[in-house]
């Protein structure tokens, strides 16, 4: 009986979500209480931990793709924890502990920026003493704008924002500390122009910013995979110029460069399970030294 409630309360949750609905964030966050101390257990066995939060979006550099050696590999630790973007069945998220992932078709582990990030966020002792980091993991391979994904009444824009809800709904203590964007491929395939570029993006980092009642919430955006941009030059330009214009004018945001980054064609080679040479993703190194590069520049913006 308490399932079948449950049930009914996430369908209620995922149309108050949808565009047009009445339903305030707060009024979500109230709901989903509820719904936790009904079948208690789950994500609700978090309540009790206050966590400094960074929200990860994009497409699949952002969710990383990266294979190949690294030094000082990522270790996984109970301070970092993770919300993957699908939801159960019951319409709600789960928390555990970060990790790489494994590619299913080789079980190579994949760099993220989030985990080198939060590495190096602890490390530089911005987590106070008896908190958690927890990485709000949102990004969707193949998406963007054009495509319809990331606009304010778009699926993955609207379950990024059900997600920040079930995080911020745990506990009154929990505070969003950036958002982790990496995004573009996508819009250079479509044929993207800079004022296309400049008007989606600036529009998703208002739109977060106000979601989260934080106009200064930093912002940081990633350029392209060097090897993949320069050969698509003619079309990747305007998507790029666009993300940098954005992060130059919206304040408390950076524009993290790629250069020197290798891909993972240039890293391993041909990768079984995939289209090859794999020349878009950043290699799993790349993405390390890319997520120390998001740091350097949030402490860029909050140290300024």
């Amino acid at each position: 009986m308490l399932q079948i409630a449950s049930f009914f309360l996430s369908i209620y949750l995922v149309l108050a979500a949808l565009p047009g609905a009445a339903m305030n964030r707060e009024d979500s966050r109230a709901a989903l209480r509820v719904q936790w101390q009904i079948l208690g257990g789950g994500i609700w066995a978090h309540r009790d931990v206050e966590y400094d939060i960074i929200v990860l979006a994009g497409q699949s550099n952002a969710g990383g793709c990266g294979v190949g050696p690294v030094e000082n590999e990522y270790v996984p630790t109970a301070l970092v924890q993770l919300m993957p973007q699908k939801p159960n069945f019951l319409g709600g998220f789960q928390i555990e502990r970060a990790a790489e992932n494994k590619r299913s078709s080789d079980k190579l582990p994949e760099g993220n920026i989030a985990l080198i990030f939060a590495r190096a966020y602890i490390e530089a002792g911005l987590l106070a003493p008896g908190r958690k980091l927890l990485i709000l993991k949102a990004p969707a391979g193949g998406t963007g704008f054009l495509k319809g994904d990331w606009g304010p009444n778009d699926y993955y824009y609207l379950n990024m924002l059900r997600m920040i809800d079930t995080a911020m709904a745990l506990n009154e203590g929990n505070r969003i500390k950036a958002v982790l964007w990496h995004q573009g491929e996508g819009e250079v395939i479509y044929g993207a122009t800079q004022e296309q570029q400049t008007a989606n993006l600036t529009g998703f980092v208002d739109g977060v910013r106000a979601y989260c009642g934080d106009p200064s919430l930093p912002f940081m955006a990633g350029n392209l995979v060097e090897e993949w941009w320069t050969a698509n030059e003619a079309a990747s330009l305007p998507v790029i110029d666009g993300t940098r214009a954005v992060c130059a004018a919206v304040g408390s945001a950076a524009f993290i460069e790629s250069d020197g980054l290798t891909s993972n064609y240039q890293a391993v080679g041909e990768l079984s399970g995939g289209t090859d040479p794999d020349t878009i993703h950043f290699s799993r190194e790349a993405l390390y030294v890319l997520g120390q590069r998001y740091f350097e520049a949030y402490q860029g913006i909050t140290t300024e």
